[in-house]
């Protein structure tokens, strides 16, 4: 995965903006306000991304690239190391269903207003 891949990913995801509120180096994601992932421009090693607090557990068991969010509620969030043992495909997945968890918990009237905007 590169940068520029993953950038492009996110941004084509509906009602997705972007914005540097951690600092010049750390992107961050957003849906309607909220954030879904965030990652180290400079570095670019690794990922943050929303999960599913029981799934996450699965992933991190199954994938030694998958650890509990750095800097974020563990619970539900993990961290994607680019190690190469992930797939792009599977990272995708996991950045559009990090997106999906956050679009499920928005107040229905911006749910409405990101259904509008598809």
């Amino acid at each position: 995965m590169n940068l520029e891949k993953f950038h492009t990913y996110c941004l084509s995801l509906p009602g997705t903006t972007e914005g540097f509120p951690f600092g010049e180096n750390i992107l961050v994601f957003y849906v309607m306000g909220k954030l879904f992932a965030l990652t180290d421009v400079d570095a670019f090693e690794s990922v943050n991304l929303k999960c599913d607090p029981e799934e996450a557990v699965e992933l991190r068991e199954r994938y030694d690239a998958v650890q509990p969010g750095y800097h974020m509620n563990k619970k539900h969030w993990n961290t994607v190391l680019f190690d190469g043992s992930i797939p792009d495909k599977l990272l995708l997945e996991w950045t559009k269903k990090s997106y999906d968890l956050v679009v499920k918990g928005l107040p229905k009237k911006a749910r409405e207003e990101l259904a509008a905007q598809s």
